[in-house]
């Protein structure tokens, strides 16, 4: 069973996702979507907290669902999605690995009989376009990693 997204519905909630990528896959997450009701393929991330800044926020995020210590680099993307009942911003940045190897983490606010999160792999960019990729506006940005200095995180291409 998974966890319903109730605590989610009807109130705004902001989000951050580490992006790392390594020889042209990414670290993903897989997880049971509230929205959707169906699992999902996503960066790891998840909501910030009272007091956290966004880069304190997705080393903790990224730590929780992945057991790896990341650095946080530049923002890359920002995704607004309204899917009512459920409204999110969120905060895309890359991360760099600093330690730690990858391991399927939990959701802290989650009982462990209701957890979101399934699996965690490394997907070859160019596969993500057949997978149940969230957010879909990610992928181009992806898809063309290596010019990521030049991203302007407020346009989805």
């Amino acid at each position: 069973m998974f966890a319903d997204g109730s605590s989610y519905r009807q109130q705004l909630r902001l989000r951050v996702c580490g992006i790392l990528v390594i020889d042209g896959r990414i670290l993903v997450a897989q997880l049971h979507s509230p929205i959707v009701d169906k699992p999902i393929w996503t960066p790891p991330g998840g909501g910030l907290t009272f007091g956290e800044s966004l880069a304190q926020g997705v080393r903790r995020e990224f730590f929780q669902e992945t057991g790896v210590e990341v650095s946080v680099g530049q923002l890359v993307h920002i995704n607004e999605m309204i899917e009512p009942p459920f409204h999110a911003v969120e905060f895309y940045f890359e991360v760099h690995r600093e330690s730690g190897e990858p391991a399927l983490g939990h959701d802290p606010e989650h009982p462990a009989d209701q957890q979101l999160l399934q699996d965690l792999q490394w997907i070859p960019i160019d596969k993500l376009p057949s997978l149940d990729f969230s957010p879909q506006s990610l992928i181009s940005k992806l898809q063309r990693w290596e010019q990521r200095s030049d991203f302007n995180p407020y346009k989805s291409s």
